[in-house]
C-alpha cells in the first residue's frame, strides 16, 4: 500500500514539475496579448478621437479630459510592461479624470445642476482622498526586494 501511494505522489510531483512552467508560461502570453490588445484599442481610439476633434475645429474641457484618460490608460499598460506592477494610483487618476469629465458636462448640459453634483464632487473627494493615504502607505511602508513579482495591483511610487 505505502508503495503504491509512494508512486502516485511521484506522479503528482511529475506532472506539478510539468504543469507549472507550462502554466507560468500561458499566464505570461495571455498578460502581454492582453496588455497590446489594451494598449492597441486605447491608441486606436485615442487617435479616432483627435481624428473627429480636428475635424470639429475646436475642443471642449471635455474633450480634453477624454485624450488625457487615453494618456492614463497608455501610460498605464506601458508601466505594467515596465514593472509587472499595475499603478493603482493611474486607476483612480483616470476615475478622478473620467468624474470631473461627468461632472464638467453635467454643469454645461443641465438647465439647473441638482444634488448630482454634490454627489459627483464627493466622490472626486474621496478618490482624490485615497490617493493620499496611498501616497502616504507608499512612502512609509515600501515594497521590499523580497515582494513576490505577482503582477498585482500595487502602488510603489511609480510613475510620480
Amino acid at each position: 500500500m505505502k508503495s503504491s501511494e509512494h508512486h502516485a505522489n511521484r506522479a503528482n510531483d511529475a506532472v506539478q514539475r510539468l504543469a507549472q512552467p507550462i502554466g507560468n508560461f500561458l499566464t505570461e502570453t495571455f498578460h502581454m496579448i492582453g496588455l497590446f490588445a489594451i494598449g492597441a484599442a486605447t491608441v486606436w481610439a485615442g487617435v479616432v478621437f483627435f481624428i473627429e476633434l480636428m475635424g470639429k475645429g475646436h475642443a471642449s474641457i471635455e474633450d480634453l479630459l477624454l485624450l488625457f484618460i487615453y494618456l492614463e490608460i497608455g501610460s498605464m499598460v506601458g508601466i505594467y510592461f515596465k514593472t509587472n506592477h499595475m499603478p493603482l494610483r493611474f486607476l483612480i487618476y483616470i476615475g478622478i479624470t473620467a468624474l470631473t469629465r461627468h461632472l464638467i458636462g453635467w454643469v454645461n448640459h443641465e438647465p439647473k445642476p441638482d444634488m448630482g453634483v454634490v454627489i459627483l464632487s464627493g466622490a472626486i473627494l474621496i478618490l482624490a482622498l485615497s490617493v493620499l493615504v496611498i501616497r502616504y502607505s507608499s512612502h512609509k511602508f515600501p515594497a521590499t526586494a523580497a515582494t513576490p513579482d505577482s503582477g498585482d495591483l500595487t502602488d510603489t511610487d511609480v510613475g510620480g
